[in-house]
């Protein structure tokens, strides 16, 4: 559980309640991503689409920490921004194998930045580009420029290849918000 102590460490959050969102499309390992998170006693075996949302709560030694796992199926994306003032940290999970729906990703990305309730926020935000496991998939350097992560300059970001399955690439991830 060190990334959540380490996240509200650099949040500078003490003795507080953490509220992490993690957004992306839909399939493209969001809630797979959590679970691996989670405590190796609290981890779900079996991992269903998520309808909606679910909320996943932590506590670690300081902090209590709620993440919003949010929907990426096209009819719920647009209740993410209901969330977005409670946001202190965003989990954005690319599904790094599906190029086609890339620009969609990119779309609901640029959404996302542009909102008055993120906009001129300076949230950290991690980019899993997920399900490097898979032949089709392209790199996270690839990922990044079809993203155009470049040109955000207003808030601290990075990407990790992961294989969510795997756990592989997660610890970088939770190095860097741990930075």
């Amino acid at each position: 559980m060190g990334l959540f102590d380490k996240l509200a460490g650099w949040l500078g959050l003490k003795k507080k309640e953490v509220h992490v969102l993690c957004l992306g499309l839909d399939n493209s390992g969001k809630t797979t991503i959590i679970n691996k998170l989670k405590p190796s006693n609290a981890q779900t075996q079996d991992i269903v689409p998520t309808i909606g949302f679910s909320i996943e709560k932590f506590k670690t030694s300081s902090l209590s920490f709620t993440v919003f796992d949010m929907s990426g199926q096209g009819r719920y994306r647009n209740l993410w921004e209901h969330y977005y003032k409670e946001g202190q940290a965003i989990i954005f999970v690319i599904d790094s194998s599906d190029k086609l729906r890339m620009v969609v990703a990119k779309e609901e990305l640029d959404t996302l930045l542009n909102h008055p309730d993120i906009k001129h926020r300076r949230l950290p935000i991690l980019f899993f580009a997920n399900k490097m496991d898979l032949r089709e998939a392209i790199s996270s350097v690839k990922v990044s420029q079809l993203l155009s992560l470049e040109n955000i300059k207003d808030k601290p970001w990075h990407i990790c290849a992961s294989d969510a399955l795997k756990g592989e690439g997660l610890q970088e991830g939770v190095d860097w918000l741990q930075g």
